[in-house]
């Protein structure tokens, strides 16, 4: 590769952007560019996740290659959190900064997406979720993002290199809403039209002690919003489900990168190497409780689901913290980042629910709310009316 075709940009969001966009023909999303997460399998590019390690194969992603086939251009590839395992854009190649403020984390792991679409550079950025990784970096640069149900057809994650198959999702970070309704009625044949929030029962998670006021502050903007609109909230509680999660994705990645762990020095950033080797040391017994806990939780939130339209929840805790910040001062103390973040976006993924990331400003900076639900056309739908003001 040439010099030219890994110049990272200003906030250090590229991986690889060759020369010219890749392009195939013409079709609907003609008008549209965008980027995909380095952990995408694209013929011909590099392919390094933003790490120093050496990786398993990957074969071509049919998702990248269908929105080629739909005219979109894809311009280059982003930086991430080194091989997705964390949610600050951290890595030992070229670490993210965020648009808002360049002495802030962009969020992760799909941070070079979420700052390509901030800054305007592309019209949409394919990236990963599987623990908040579209969500988290949507919420702090201030752009949609979308997490598409687990193993939505249109959504493939073949042709990605896994952290955990049975958490990771494919999805898109957007300018706003629209526009992902737009690649999911594409790539799916989905009709997503608006939809009324007239009288649909919203459960409004509110973690008090887990909030800064600005992400409260969110929360309660959202809410009211949706009541205007016609719906009707109420409070529900969701259980820090981080127990289980934790063991899942950490086992799994471990599975994943075995080979690159028995190298020395395996390549990994010392953070990233410990998590690995954390899963590599949990028993299967100790995997096998944490997938039994989540198929409790999986009971719970479909008894949820059965009272309740939608579930509303703070995508982060609070704004994007400082660079080598390493905790949050929260209502009930100091917490670490990455337990203050993930116990709120876990939950979502570890389940495989559909989730709309919505961003909400906070001064200069940016802090978000999440939309759930069980179905993905529907779910947009009601967005594209939130988008509008509207409630039909």
């Amino acid at each position: 590769m040439s010099a030219a075709t890994t110049h990272p940009g200003e906030y250090g969001a590229w991986a690889y952007r060759p020369e010219r966009p890749l392009r195939t023909g013409d079709g609907p999303l003609s008008d549209l560019s965008f980027s995909a997460k380095d952990l995408y399998g694209v013929p011909g590019w590099p392919l390094h996740a933003s790490t120093e390690a050496r990786l398993p194969g990957v074969s071509d992603s049919p998702l990248v290659r269908r929105l080629l086939e739909l005219g979109a251009a894809l311009v280059g590839k982003t930086h991430l959190h080194e091989i997705a395992l964390g949610i600050t854009g951290a890595n030992p190649i070229t670490p993210g900064r965020n648009p808002l403020d360049p002495s802030r984390v962009p969020g992760g792991s799909s941070s070079g997406a979420a700052i390509t679409v901030a800054t305007g550079e592309v019209g949409f950025a394919l990236g990963t979720d599987t623990g908040g990784s579209i969500r988290v970096p949507a919420a702090w640069c201030g752009v949609v993002g979308f997490k598409p149900g687990k193993d939505h057809p249109a959504w493939p994650t073949l042709g990605v290199l896994p952290l955990s198959p049975s958490c990771d999702h494919a999805g898109p970070l957007t300018p706003d809403i629209r526009t992902a309704a737009r690649l999911h009625a594409a790539l799916s044949g989905e009709a997503v039209t608006p939809r009324s929030w007239a009288g649909l029962r919203v459960g409004v998670w509110r973690p008090l002690s887990w909030l800064q006021p600005e992400a409260l502050n969110a929360l309660d903007i959202l809410r009211e919003r949706l009541e205007r609109l016609g719906a009707v909230t109420s409070e529900v509680t969701l259980p820090d489900m981080q127990g289980a999660y934790s063991p899942i994705v950490q086992a799994e990645a471990a599975a994943v990168h075995a080979a690159a762990l028995l190298n020395s020095p395996t390549g990994f950033s010392a953070g990233t190497e410990e998590l690995l080797r954390l899963g590599a040391a949990r028993s299967a017994a100790q995997v096998q409780a944490a997938r039994d806990r989540r198929e409790l939780y999986r009971a719970e939130l479909a008894t949820l689901f059965q009272t309740h339209d939608l579930i509303l929840a703070p995508s982060v805790p609070g704004p994007a913290p400082l660079i080598g910040q390493t905790s949050l001062s929260l209502p009930e103390g100091e917490v670490p980042l990455r337990t203050a973040v993930l116990r709120l976006s876990v939950p979502f993924s570890l389940l495989g629910v559909p989730t709309l990331a919505l961003p909400v400003p906070a001064g200069p900076l940016s802090v978000g709310v999440s939309l759930a639900a069980p179905r993905d056309a529907a779910l947009l739908g009601l967005g594209l009316s939130l988008e509008a003001g509207s409630g039909s």
